[in-house]
């Protein structure tokens, strides 16, 4: 309980910005009585940190860079719940005490132990090979097994397993997170216990004929509605999973509502776009600035304008063609050459399915091809960093950064952006960003392009690097502004609230059709 009461101090400071303290105590008071006693647990395939040997032959614990540890952290940290994830470090299993979990920041982590040749199929083959490109528009052909499922179904057990384990008797507030566990919610459900579950979507839910391809939907669709409410980064998606339930299952829409009734239980459906702790971001980049965390990129560099992307390795996120739209700037912009250096960090990812690989390769060729026709002695137009790196290390490499380079193809939100409006602190920058991720809902002042026109896009590019200080100084405050009265704290509030009014409707709705007493 003392957890969600720091929790909901910090979501009142945010709602409220600062109250006096007898307002504060009320906002408290208030969301208190959301979840009085429910422990809360988050679910991810992915853990947020790993344990591995260092080479002194000690254990280190690195922490990762993906968007939904961005987002899930510090909530947990301010809740202190626990995080139930798939451990994959060298050494994950042997720091666990007797109940499976480690304690890190604030937080425990449940570590769920799953055999190699079960991960395999259920992340490499079914998620990755099948759901990932699916999703994404099938920018990636989708490739179904029928092996691949029944290990996919396995591991969503294993995960059940271990949440119900974690919960215990005690009602919960379960947050699954993504389609790597599109069956988990009805299995939770079918428990019986006491349990709060929404499950939030943080990939784009495309139009329903796309999803006819897979062969799995009737069972993947009845796990999504296990979930009390279902959260999207964007109305859009909302529109378009209703559109798919309508069509696609036995069910009862409403399009008003935003809710799907199957089987007598009902689901809640609502866009939440995503965000981040901006003074997370802000104070790392304070505290650990690019000169010191980047040393060699900092001697490269030197006052050079610096372009940057930060990515991991995947077809979605555009990076060949943000490579193109550079060397692209570069021919039309003589007078820029030498002033200007990309840095791409290309996180590898998913090595184990052949994409990816050949991902890798392209890229690889494509800043080969650049250097080759563009690099003086002294100058390297492109540095490509294929490396893993603590995600509290690149704040200060976003600071540093002139512009920011977001080019994804097809995207949920991207969470990158908003942490590089966050580590400028509303100076000088400019974030170029795809008009085709959700970021580009909520910040119209970025400059948006379309990476798959690597004309216009150069253009576009060309053009805001000799654009006036003043100006992208003012696009950067406006976006900066937003992006604190809409950070983290504020998306939690909103997804809990959700939930408890998807609750409180379905508890009322069953007191009103339950039979009197005889």
């Amino acid at each position: 309980m003392s957890g969600w009461k720091t929790l909901l101090k910090i979501l009142a400071k945010t709602v409220n910005g600062a109250p006096n303290d007898d307002a504060l105590e009320q906002r408290v008071a208030d969301l208190s009585a959301k979840f009085p006693d429910r422990k809360l647990i988050v679910v991810s395939n992915r853990e947020p940190a790993q344990h591995f040997v260092k080479e002194d032959g000690s254990v280190g614990l690195r922490f990762f860079a993906g968007g939904l540890t961005t987002a899930m952290e510090p909530v947990l940290r301010a809740a202190g719940g626990t995080w139930v994830a798939a451990g994959q470090g060298d050494t994950d299993f042997e720091v666990l005490d007797a109940e499976h979990g480690v304690e890190l920041d604030g937080y425990r982590l449940r570590r769920v132990s799953i055999p190699e040749h079960i991960y395999d199929d259920y992340y490499n083959g079914y998620a990755n090979g099948a759901l990932w490109p699916l999703f994404h528009n099938a920018y990636s052909e989708p490739v179904f097994r029928a092996h691949e499922w029944h290990r996919y179904e396995e591991a969503n057990r294993l995960f059940a397993q271990a949440i119900l384990e974690e919960a215990g008797d005690q009602p919960a507030l379960i947050l699954v997170n993504d389609y790597h566990f599109m069956l988990l919610p009805k299995m939770l459900r079918d428990s019986g216990k006491d349990l709060a579950i929404a499950l939030f979507w943080h990939i784009p839910w495309p139009g329903r004929r796309v999803l006819r391809a897979c062969p799995n939907q009737a069972a993947l669709y009845d796990g999504m509605l296990g979930a009390d409410l279902i959260g999207f980064h964007a109305t859009e998606h909302v529109v378009n999973f209703l559109d798919t339930m309508d069509r696609s299952v036995e069910s009862l829409v409403s399009i008003d509502q935003h809710t799907v009734t199957r089987s007598g239980r009902t689901t809640f459906v609502r866009a939440y776009p995503i965000s981040i702790d901006v003074d997370e971001v802000r104070e790392g980049a304070e505290r650990a600035p690019f000169e010191e965390t980047f040393p060699d990129l900092h001697e490269t560099i030197r006052d050079r304008i610096l372009l940057l992307g930060v990515d991991r390795l995947d077809y979605t996120k555009g990076i060949p063609h943000r490579v193109e739209i550079f060397r692209t700037m570069l021919e039309r912009h003589p007078e820029l050459r030498g002033r200007v250096i990309l840095a791409q960090i290309g996180a590898p990812s998913r090595f184990q399915i052949d994409k990816y690989r050949q991902l890798a390769e392209e890229v690889e060729n494509k800043v080969a091809l650049t250097n080759q026709m563009f690099a003086t002695p002294d100058w390297t137009p492109v540095q490509l960093l294929a490396s893993h790196y603590d995600r509290r290390k690149l704040f200060g490499l976003y600071r540093r950064a002139d512009v920011m380079l977001v080019t994804s193809l097809h995207d949920g939100m991207n969470l990158v952006a908003k942490e590089y409006v966050a580590a400028k602190s509303g100076e000088c920058g400019t974030l170029v960003l795809s008009q085709f991720a959700g970021a580009a809902d909520e910040f119209p002042e970025a400059c948006l392009v379309n990476p798959f026109d690597i004309d216009g896009s150069a253009w576009m590019l060309g053009k805001v690097l000799l654009s006036s200080p003043e100006e992208r100084t003012r696009n950067m405050q406006s976006m900066h502004s937003r992006l604190v009265a809409h950070d983290v704290y504020h998306w939690i509030d909103h997804l809990l609230t959700g939930l408890k009014d998807a609750l409180d409707r379905t508890e009322a709705e069953r007191q009103r059709i339950r039979p009197p007493e005889s």
